[in-house]
């Protein structure tokens, strides 16, 4: 597999789950799902014969935002995910005031992540763990001292660009950085040392933070073994964020990217976001995505490269209302994306890519010649060009590939099936795995329907199945609707708290009806 990475997950057959971090509180956890909690996790994933679990992006999203795809950073990881009450600092500071323990009851009993509350909680907490550090250990040659030094060090590459931009971000309370005074604005030396010298404590902090989210994690991952876990990789980056600030030269800043007209809409999609300087990026051989692959490898076992055919081409809007594919011409189309494949698995992790929606044919191509599994959406894999448009059985899937049900993006197994017309529900039904499942397309989803799609799905010819979390168990709760801005998306948590799997009798049950399966299919 050239440039599909080294990893284990490029050999054998393998099922693992899709969760968001966010959706897997413990107990003790504050509100939200921390790095801690894919332990827990993972035993259960043991139980049920399934050797990894794909998140969602982990970087540190804007204030306001729950999408973790709205991120102020490439590469540092959110506080949010950290377990206050396991840093060692906390605990020294002394007990929590009365109005943090009602606070941390109130998100601890939430339906769905308080995205506000929470962050206002731990962000006071941290700050606290922080002070202690600085006027006990900061300075001292102490054992955590000297820890944080050398990890500053260790990282130095993304995390000085990065704790700058947190701390000036900050300092001019959250403005974008196009809008600071313009010695910072532009990046001048001076103004950038003076920067530093002024809020050196500021700077520390979120290297401090940083420390702490790498021990957390480093340990995390550690003790989840020998349950890999897969990161998201978005490929573009908010136009406020520290990788664009710290690479203005690298981007159209007055340029933005989405998708064209369309059957679904007649003026396309405007994302907001800013587009590469593909030929900038390409003379200084794609640096700072390689630095992102060193970063995304470091973190995880594989990734998703999320929206594939971004790095083939973009659909750029430019402020003189001209628009059109970036690169224009397919060679070169097929070029740069066969470059960028080939520099994500210089890093050794195993690679996804997400090749859903319209796409063009040689794309696919390159993911086959690389041996990177594209993603086969059961509800979507018919032959649209024949009659009737039949599913394609399973087992006719490429081996390299992901087999799943969803994505965090699509309606659950059991929400598809409620919504399909009479003709879909006929024509999945005539699949072999599902034919003999004595089911019919007049019948409600139930427990014996799930259990055939997931039987179905680890049928497939497919190395890899991915499952989210809630097709798992039948349940309808989404995590995003795409286009839709409310307080319900990306605030999904599991009913009970993550520690239920390995007491809870239905997630027994459903581990050990997984774990038959995986056998059954050599997915162990």
């Amino acid at each position: 597999m050239r440039d599909g990475g080294a990893g284990r997950y490029n050999y054998g057959r393998h099922a693992g789950v899709l969760v968001p971090l966010f959706s897997i509180p413990s107990r003790r956890s504050w509100g939200i799902g921390e790095i801690p909690d894919l332990v827990p996790l993972s035993r259960w994933l043991q139980r049920a014969g399934l050797d990894f679990v794909q998140l969602l992006p982990l970087n540190e999203m804007q204030d306001g935002q729950s999408s973790p795809y709205s991120a102020l950073t490439a590469m540092a990881i959110d506080p949010l995910f950290i377990a206050v009450d396991q840093i060692d600092e906390f605990a020294a500071a002394g007990a929590m005031s009365d109005e943090d323990r009602v606070a941390l009851e109130h998100v601890r009993g939430t339906e769905r992540v308080d995205y506000a509350a929470v962050r206002s909680l731990k962000g006071r907490a941290l700050r606290r763990a922080f002070t202690w550090f600085a006027d006990h250990i900061h300075g001292t040659g102490d054992r955590r001292d000297r820890a944080l030094a050398a990890f500053a060090e260790r990282e130095r590459w993304w995390l000085d660009d990065y704790t700058i931009f947190r701390a000036l971000h900050d300092a001019h309370d959250g403005r974008h950085w196009r809008d600071w005074e313009p010695g910072l604005r532009d990046r001048d030396p001076a103004a950038l040392a003076a920067a530093r010298e002024r809020l050196e404590s500021q700077i520390r902090y979120y290297a401090y933070l940083q420390f702490v989210a790498d021990e957390q994690w480093q340990r995390a991952r550690m003790e989840a073994a020998p349950v890999g876990v897969f990161g998201d990789f978005p490929f573009m980056v908010s136009g406020h964020s520290a990788d664009v600030w710290a690479r203005q030269h690298e981007f159209e800043l007055e340029s933005s990217v989405g998708t064209p007209p369309d059957a679904f809409s007649t003026t396309g999609q405007d994302w907001g976001l800013p587009a590469y300087r593909w030929d900038v990026l390409a003379h200084a051989d794609y640096d700072w995505l390689r630095q992102r692959t060193r970063r995304s490898a470091d973190l995880y076992d594989g990734f998703r490269i999320d929206h594939l055919i971004g790095i083939y081409r973009r659909y750029v809007r430019r402020r003189d209302g001209s628009a059109g594919f970036v690169p224009g011409d397919e060679s070169a189309q097929r070029a740069q994306g066969e470059r960028l494949l080939s520099i994500f698995g210089e890093g050794g992790a195993s690679l996804i890519g997400e090749d859903l929606g319209t796409v063009p044919d040689f794309m696919r191509v390159s993911l086959a010649e690389r041996g990177i599994p594209g993603m086969k959406v059961l509800r979507w894999e018919r032959d649209w060009h024949a009659a009737a448009q039949p599913f394609l059985d399973v087992t006719s899937y490429p081996e390299v590939s992901v087999a799943t049900s969803g994505t965090h993006d699509t309606s659950t197994i059991a929400e598809w099936w409620d919504t399909a017309d009479a003709l879909e529900r006929q024509a999945v039904l005539r699949l072999p795995s599902l034919r003999d499942a004595g089911l019919s397309p007049d019948d409600p989803f139930s427990d014996r329907a799930r259990d055939a799609f997931l039987e179905t799905l680890f049928a497939a010819r497919s190395r890899l199945l991915i499952l989210p979390f809630q097709d798992i168990l039948g349940w309808r709760d989404r995590i995003n609707v795409p286009a839709l801005v409310d307080d319900q998306n990306w605030t999904y948590r599991l009913p009970g708290n993550v520690d239920d799997l390995s007491t809870d009798p239905r997630f027994l049950e459903r581990a050990d009806f997984l774990a038959g399966l995986s056998r059954k299919y050599g997915r162990t």
